[in-house]
């Protein structure tokens, strides 16, 4: 008879962990060819990408500022009131949201690619939510000029 799996004990398997950084990578690299390739005010990520905004700024009003959204203050998110309110925040779309809580990589800094330091990882939702606001106040578009500007120079 097999032992029950206790998830407190149990370690990291090398092969899940292979393939979670797998995905991950996988997200970031379509996200940075999106917005590096078409106007990233143009991007939808759902069918509920407006609730996912209105339910932000409800939420979270510091977003409301650009400041806020450009550089992701990683400390206070993952601070244990930060922890508290992003949980009320996602579970709602538990149901609604495919792989809503699956990990994801978002830019610390909206203004630079993707980059070890630049990188915070946080859930699906979060980045959808947070990336649909970065894209309505046009955070997003320093990149994609900077990208079409080195397209048109090659």
């Amino acid at each position: 008879m097999s032992t029950p799996f206790d998830p407190e004990t149990a370690g990291n398997a090398g092969e899940i962990e292979m393939q979670f950084a797998v995905k991950t990578v996988e997200h970031l690299e379509a996200y940075e060819k999106l917005i590096t390739g078409i106007p990233p005010s143009k991007i939808k990520f759902t069918p509920i990408d407006d609730e996912l905004y209105t339910n932000l700024l409800d939420e979270f009003p510091e977003f409301k500022f650009d400041d806020a959204l450009r550089v992701l203050n990683e400390d206070e998110m993952k601070s244990a009131r930060g922890k508290e309110r992003w949980r009320k925040f996602i579970m709602p779309y538990e149901k609604r949201v495919t792989d809503y809580n699956f990990g994801t990589l978002i830019r610390r800094n909206a203004e630079q690619l993707y980059s070890e330091d630049n990188s915070v990882l946080v859930t699906r939702v979060q980045f959808y939510a947070l990336e649909i606001a970065r894209n309505r106040a046009g955070l997003n578009e320093k990149i994609y000029n900077e990208a079409q500007a080195r397209k048109s120079k090659s």
